[in-house]
C-alpha cells in the first residue's frame, strides 16, 4: 500500500497526517442570551465558542454535517439538526423553515466559501453573524516532499490551496476529494475521485481502495 496523507489532524490507522491548516481563534466577548438558535458549519466554530462561552451548549443546535456533530455531542449540547446534505447551500435550505420565528447567530470563520448567510437572510430568518477564528495555512520547508505514488486526502477548498502553496503536484499522485465545493478548487490538472459520501472516514476508506491498486499495478 502505498502513502495516504490526511491533510489535518484527524488520527485514521494507516493513514499519515499532513495538517495543512492553523486556526486562529479569536478572544472576544459574545453575549448569547438574546438567541434562541446557533448554527455551525465545522468544528472549528465550536472549539471556537467553546473558549469564548461555555453556556453555548443550552441552545439550540444546527449543524452542517457529522464531523462537526461528533464535536458538538462532545460537550453534551442541545443538538437539535444535522443537515442531510454537508453542502453550506444546501444546509440554509434544509433548515431554513426550522429556524424561523427564532433569533440565531451563526457563529463562523472570516472566510467562508458557502451563501448560508445570505440564503437565511432571503428566507428571512432573523440571523445575525459572529467571526470567531480564521484559517491561514502552515509553512512547510522546500526539504519536505511526498512520495512518487501519493494518495492526498482533500478535505476542503483551505486545504487544497494550503497543499499547492507547499507541494509541487506529481503527476504520480492521486487526489481524494471530500465533496463538490472542495473539487470546484482543485485545479484542472489535477484528476481526483470524488468521495460518494462526506465523511472524511469515507474519504479514508477510498484512499485506502486507490492506494491497494496503485500497489498491485505495480506488481
Amino acid at each position: 500500500m502505498r502513502d495516504i496523507y490526511l491533510l489535518n489532524e484527524d488520527k485514521y490507522e494507516g493513514v499519515k497526517n499532513l495538517p495543512m491548516i492553523k486556526i486562529n481563534f479569536f478572544q472576544k466577548e459574545i453575549d448569547l442570551n438574546p438567541y434562541d438558535a446557533l448554527v455551525f458549519t465545522s468544528k472549528n466554530g465550536v472549539r471556537a465558542i467553546e473558549r469564548i462561552d461555555k453556556d453555548w451548549v443550552k441552545k439550540e443546535i444546527y449543524s452542517i454535517g457529522q464531523g462537526t456533530s461528533k464535536e458538538i455531542k462532545k460537550h453534551n449540547a442541545n443538538l437539535i439538526y444535522t443537515a442531510k446534505n454537508s453542502y453550506g447551500d444546501s444546509f440554509a435550505q434544509e433548515i431554513q423553515d426550522k429556524l424561523k420565528n427564532k433569533k440565531v447567530l451563526f457563529l463562523r470563520a472570516k472566510k467562508v466559501t458557502s451563501r448560508l448567510n445570505q440564503i437565511l437572510k432571503v428566507a428571512q430568518v432573523d440571523l445575525e453573524e459572529e467571526i470567531i477564528y480564521e484559517t491561514t495555512c502552515r509553512a512547510y520547508g522546500q526539504h519536505e516532499k511526498l512520495d512518487d505514488n501519493s494518495v492526498i486526502i482533500f478535505t476542503s477548498p483551505s486545504t487544497v490551496k494550503c497543499f499547492l502553496k507547499n507541494f509541487n503536484w506529481h503527476k504520480s499522485y492521486r487526489a481524494v476529494c471530500i465533496g463538490k465545493v472542495t473539487a470546484k478548487t482543485i485545479p484542472s490538472y489535477i484528476d481526483y475521485t470524488l468521495c460518494k459520501k462526506q465523511t472524511i472516514l469515507s474519504c479514508v476508506e477510498l484512499a485506502k481502495s486507490l492506494s491497494s491498486k496503485i500497489t498491485d499495478d505495480m506488481i
